[in-house]
């Protein structure tokens, strides 16, 4: 059952008001401090006032909470969905509840059309959703491919479907979508060295996330350059897509050097970490998200990403920094742990 609020964020993301995120970030603030009990008892321990008048005072939840605690704001017998992060860092897994992906599956299709991305036939460097329950990444490759198994050339045992990839990518003429992760496209080049594609005409290849986990690592432009040689497509025409399991919704960046941009419904900030203020004008600082359709969690999350504001309303990703939090931060989030800890 849809619930008055979320109806209202659907709207939102179908009908963006230009003077409505405001409205809308504080009411979700409220419904989520009022039905989230560890995320008020974070706001309370970061002293936030009963009322503010602003998203970018709305406290923001480190991304590594979401590993240690349910940050439900929903009662937890009704969760139907889970995306997990993939772990691969040693501290386990981040998990984002929902009850329902409607909020979800809607912001992939909403943004996807907002930065006029091709409509086109679509391959998925990534098992299917059913192979890969916790994926979110699965799942929003499914939402754009109506979860058609044959987009998806990724066995359930990680391996490429080669025969099957081969066919999709050699045989048609129409213009189409590879989409996977950076990693995924790394391995397919290493796996097929002589791979040399040009593909068809209006074509765009996605990649998204980076080696986190794989020991490996390799630049940006690199990557697009090898992008480039193998698959035969313009380095404009390979586009990031920039987020992550604890978010619902999604930066996206085209080519080499230019920034991330979101939908109508996320804003970011740039924090100094020594004060968890808004960094100054051109400082590089951690990226705090607010994301309208994340109703069901909290909509503010601070990643451990570093990046800088731009002129034109985006920013430029730097890379990460898995020590840094913010000082005001710090405290809070201890407290948040132990009473996690107590109410779970």
């Amino acid at each position: 059952m849809t619930t008055p609020l979320e109806t209202e964020v659907l709207h939102f993301l179908s009908e963006p008001e230009e003077g409505g995120f405001d409205a809308l970030a504080l009411a979700i603030f409220n419904y989520q401090r009022r039905e989230n009990p560890i995320y008020a008892k974070y706001c309370e321990f970061l002293d936030t006032p009963k009322q503010i008048d602003s998203w970018e005072r709305i406290p923001a939840v480190p991304q590594g909470a979401f590993k240690r605690s349910a940050l439900r704001s929903f009662p937890a017998h009704q969760t139907k969905t889970e995306f997990r992060t993939s772990g691969t860092t040693g501290e386990g897994h981040g998990t984002h509840f929902l009850p329902s992906t409607r909020l979800y599956e809607a912001a992939v299709q909403r943004a996807w059309d907002y930065f006029c991305l091709p409509r086109h036939r679509l391959i998925l460097l990534m098992p299917h959703p059913d192979d890969a329950p916790f994926s979110s990444l699965s799942h929003m490759g499914g939402i754009l491919a109506k979860f058609d198994r044959n987009r998806f050339v990724i066995a359930k045992n990680g391996e490429f479907e080669l025969d099957r990839l081969r066919e999709e990518l050699m045989d048609h003429e129409e213009a189409l979508t590879l989409f996977g992760t950076a990693l995924a496209f790394l391995n397919l080049f290493e796996k097929v060295p002589e791979l040399r594609l040009k593909l068809p005409p209006g074509s765009v290849a996605m990649e998204t996330g980076g080696f986190k986990g794989s020991g490996r690592d390799i630049g940006k432009h690199d990557l697009y350059d090898r992008m480039s040689l193998h698959l035969g497509v313009a380095i404009d025409s390979i586009w990031n897509e920039y987020g992550m399991t604890e978010l619902s919704s999604q930066f996206y960046s085209r080519g080499l050097g230019r920034t991330h941009l979101a939908p109508p419904w996320m804003r970011f900030q740039i924090v100094d970490p020594d004060t968890n203020e808004p960094a100054p004008p051109g400082r590089i600082g951690l990226l705090r998200i607010i994301d309208l359709a994340n109703l069901w969690s909290v909509l503010a999350v601070l990643t451990q990403d570093l990046a800088i504001a731009q002129p034109d309303g985006g920013f430029l990703l730097l890379g990460r920094d898995p020590d840094a939090l913010p000082r005001g931060c710090s405290r809070a989030v201890d407290e948040l742990m132990r009473y996690a800890r107590r109410t779970g």
